[in-house]
């Protein structure tokens, strides 16, 4: 299995989305647990982080949130929903389903998560 490190080329700690996004470290945290972002404990310290990917300019993309429930209801983990978010697929425009995402597939990207659970 691909180790998340090759896929994500950014990431980002919970004090850094919340400079990033001028938010407080607690608001950062609602969205990781209201599932609007999701994260992973990383490194040496197992510091929780999340891939800046996940991120647009004004907090977490907006068509992620529906697109992690899709993943959660195929029985994915979160490691295991960033590493299929974060796989390169040729055949989705963006290259991935994260770059599907961030590029306005999300109905191409949550139908194949949703094929997932079949």
């Amino acid at each position: 299995m691909t180790d998340l490190d090759e896929l994500v080329d950014e990431w980002l700690t919970l004090p850094d989305i919340a400079a990033r996004l001028d938010l407080k470290v607690t608001l950062v945290r609602r969205l990781l647990q209201e599932r609007q972002l999701i994260g992973v404990r990383r490194g040496e310290r197992n510091v929780l982080s999340v891939p800046a990917a996940l991120l647009g300019p004004q907090g977490p993309l907006p068509e992620l949130p529906g697109t992690l429930t899709v993943l959660a209801d195929a029985g994915y983990g979160d490691d295991e929903a960033l590493r299929w978010l974060f796989t390169p697929d040729d055949s989705l425009a963006g290259g991935s389903p994260i770059g599907a995402l961030r590029a306005g597939h999300k109905t191409e990207v949550r139908r194949r998560a949703q094929a997932l659970a079949i």
